[in-house]
């Protein structure tokens, strides 16, 4: 088992009740409760908003999780899949689809932008095969999903245990992500998972308790 799991929060501001304007502040309330909680990746995955509303979001999540990283292993900020919204707002990286444009494209796009950093790089895995090509394309680490069956999503088959061990093989980190519980996480973990990716896990929890929780010794 990793000694500091990775610890990945994915958004989700459409989980949150009342009018668009209060979901938006208690996502950004929300990502600043991580960032203060030392999570080390931030998703922004607001697929239904249109590219402005989407930069707009961006710009002050970026914000946020500047103004409450903790200044040792400071939190990054990637958004979801689209590589010129993160380049516009100064994110830190980008979580790419498993059909998505590929690593070496973003980097590419990355060095023509003329950022003096590198991007950090995700790729949504579901199978092993899957991992090994985001592995060979120069990804930071893949997400893997879903491992455990949701009860909110039970038509969608869980990929199980011993194919996260499978996919862990892989010469990238690899982080556990669907159904995941304080119940079950370390399952994921004792497979080769690097940490663990979640929406509701965070979202749903203080994010301090959660974290402690996830990383005791």
């Amino acid at each position: 088992m990793p000694t500091r799991p990775i610890l990945y929060y994915i958004t989700d501001r459409t989980a949150f009740p009342g009018p668009e304007s209060e979901r938006r502040l208690r996502l950004l309330l929300k990502i600043a409760e991580a960032a203060r909680a030392g999570i080390d990746y931030i998703q922004l995955r607001e697929k239904d908003l249109t590219t402005r509303q989407l930069e707009f979001l961006a710009r002050d999540a970026i914000q946020v999780v500047r103004e409450n990283s903790r200044t040792t292993n400071p939190t990054r900020l990637l958004i979801n899949s689209r590589s010129d919204v993160a380049l516009a707002v100064g994110a830190h990286g980008v979580h790419l689809r498993s059909y998505d444009v590929t690593v070496s494209d973003v980097r590419h796009l990355w060095t023509l932008a003329s950022r003096q950093d590198q991007p950090t790089l995700a790729v949504s895995c579901h199978t092993s095969d899957e991992v090994q090509r985001a592995a060979g394309d120069g990804a930071d680490f893949a997400v893997f999903a879903p491992v455990f069956e949701k009860k909110d999503s039970p038509g969608h088959t869980a990929a199980g245990i011993d194919a996260l061990r499978r996919a862990c093989r892989a010469a990238i980190p690899v982080l556990a992500l669907g159904g995941v519980t304080l119940a079950n996480w370390h399952n994921c973990l004792e497979a080769g998972a690097a940490g663990i990716a979640a929406i509701r896990l965070f979202q749903d929890h203080e994010v301090a308790v959660v974290a402690r929780q996830l990383r005791k010794p």
